[in-house]
């Protein structure tokens, strides 16, 4: 066959590839929105659902979404960090950092429902914590440290070289290397690996089934002591997320109006999602172009 033929055949097999992949995109993205979006209101966003009545909002749930997310990202991105940094300035090739890419490899590909098992019989069965946000924030660690792991060592390794090299020069030590010149290179690329994960954090629902529980406790969010039974920080009370609050409704709720409010979770939901992954690529630009600003710019 003619190379040429050839070479406009394959061309065009990665062109359909290309947009049949955004047509399945935007179908599905389109589907949720355009059954979901008419049910939305302010009503809907800052009411409390209800467990019998039409009517109900979905409030509690975008709450606790929000501060397991909060808590699960203070937790893993410490841990992350450093194992990050180990990775890409300290480690050299050896069968423990061999192990080590093994492990992270093996926790990126365990399932969620896995983890959530984990979570719930070593948190909440064995430590006796109990269905709680703590319990939820730590099992998601878990699920989160492999890719945002990974996220901060590709953001290392995408320093140039002459950076270290620099740094080197001037007589600096390397831990000043690292943190005063590497770091703040890769900062744009971290911050874009932390919003992506939130992202995938705030989606996610089979493991915070068995470890944050299904239901919520009664919050009163004029109290912001922590250690209140009715507090909306106490990290002990159970805690029904947004992810957890759709499969609920689809599956055990007997609400009149069951099918508007999961279709009007879900739109939050994908709204929040899309939000995170467009946020991480506007910030981590106007980060970059802060840090690597020419002369003019200044």
């Amino acid at each position: 066959m003619n190379p040429k033929k050839t070479n406009q055949i394959a061309k065009n097999i990665i062109y359909g590839s290309v947009g049949l992949l955004i047509l399945l995109l935007l179908f599905l993205i389109g589907y949720i929105l355009v059954t979901g979006l008419p049910g939305m209101s302010w009503h809907f966003l800052t009411s409390v659902s209800q467990s019998f009545a039409a009517g109900g909002g979905i409030r509690d749930q975008i709450f606790n979404s929000v501060y397991i997310l909060i808590l699960t990202t203070l937790i893993s991105f410490p841990i992350a960090l450093g194992v990050g940094i180990y990775l890409a300035e300290y480690a050299k090739d050896s069968w423990f950092t061999n192990l080590l890419r093994t492990i992270i490899e093996l926790l990126s590909s365990l399932p969620s429902i896995v983890v959530g098992l984990f979570g719930y019989l070593l948190f909440v069965i064995k430590f006796q914590i109990g269905f709680s946000i703590i319990s939820g924030a730590i099992t998601l660690t878990f699920f989160n440290l492999p890719l945002l792991t990974r996220s901060i060592e590709d953001a290392f390794r995408a320093v140039p070289l002459e950076q270290r090299q620099a740094g080197v020069a001037l007589g600096i030590s390397k831990w000043k290397t690292i943190m005063g010149i590497v770091f703040p290179c890769a900062l744009p690329k971290i911050l874009t690996g932390v919003i992506l994960s939130a992202g995938r954090i705030f989606g996610e629902a089979a493991a915070l089934i068995f470890t944050a529980g299904q239901s919520d406790s009664v919050v009163n969010y004029a109290n912001w002591n922590p250690f209140s039974s009715t507090s909306p920080l106490n990290v002990f009370r159970p805690a029904e997320t947004l992810a957890v609050h759709i499969w609920k409704v689809n599956t055990e709720s007997i609400l009149p109006d069951a099918h508007q409010v999961s279709s009007g979770s879900a739109a939050v939901l994908i709204i929040v999602i899309l939000g995170f992954n467009l946020g991480a690529r506007w910030l981590g630009n106007v980060v970059y172009r802060k840090l690597t600003a020419t002369d003019k710019e200044r």
